[in-house]
């Protein structure tokens, strides 16, 4: 057994990705804080062909030292837009037919297992404390949540976003 080489990874160059096709799903950012845990979204949804990114209110944006230290040039490859509140986004993910699930545990969630994702899906990951804003949850359709056994009952932001963003890409284009 060995590691495979760069060469032998088939990576693509940045003038390919932002040709190949892309999942028609939005990941939005709710006043997530943390500069590690934004660079990781984009480094992720890189991985994952993820449409595109919203960074809403507090969210930092790109160019950003401590974004790039963690998403590795990945802000370059995957699209992003900035909206003043995520109530914003929410309105135009409404405008253009979008599906939007709040990723969180509330009542009537589903577990993620269980959860069929469509194309044109958008999908909202809160702040790292309070996670996504009480005034967010009526502009969404569901919400959905990974179930969880242990004594904390929560994931960091950025661990449930790959978590969630791999079960979009395997059901997806599997």
């Amino acid at each position: 057994m060995r590691k495979l080489t760069m060469p032998e990874l088939n990576r693509l160059s940045l003038t390919e990705y932002q040709q190949v096709e892309k999942l028609d799903v939005v990941i939005v950012l709710d006043n997530v804080r943390s500069l590690s845990n934004i660079g990781s979204f984009f480094r992720t949804a890189d991985a994952f062909r993820i449409g595109e990114i919203f960074l809403c209110g507090i969210t930092a944006c790109p160019p950003h030292r401590e974004i790039h230290k963690t998403a590795l040039g990945a802000e370059e490859s995957v699209k992003w837009r900035y909206f003043e509140t995520t109530e914003e986004a929410c309105k135009y993910l409404k405008e253009n037919d979008y599906t939007i699930n709040a990723v969180e545990q509330i009542e009537g969630s589903v577990k993620l297992s269980d959860f069929i994702p469509t194309a044109k899906s958008a999908y909202i990951f809160g702040n790292e404390v309070d996670g996504v804003d009480d005034e967010v949850l009526p502009y969404c359709d569901r919400a959905i949540e990974i179930p969880q056994e242990g004594t904390k009952h929560s994931l960091n932001v950025s661990v449930t976003a790959g978590i969630v963003m791999y079960h979009l890409f395997n059901s997806m284009w599997s």
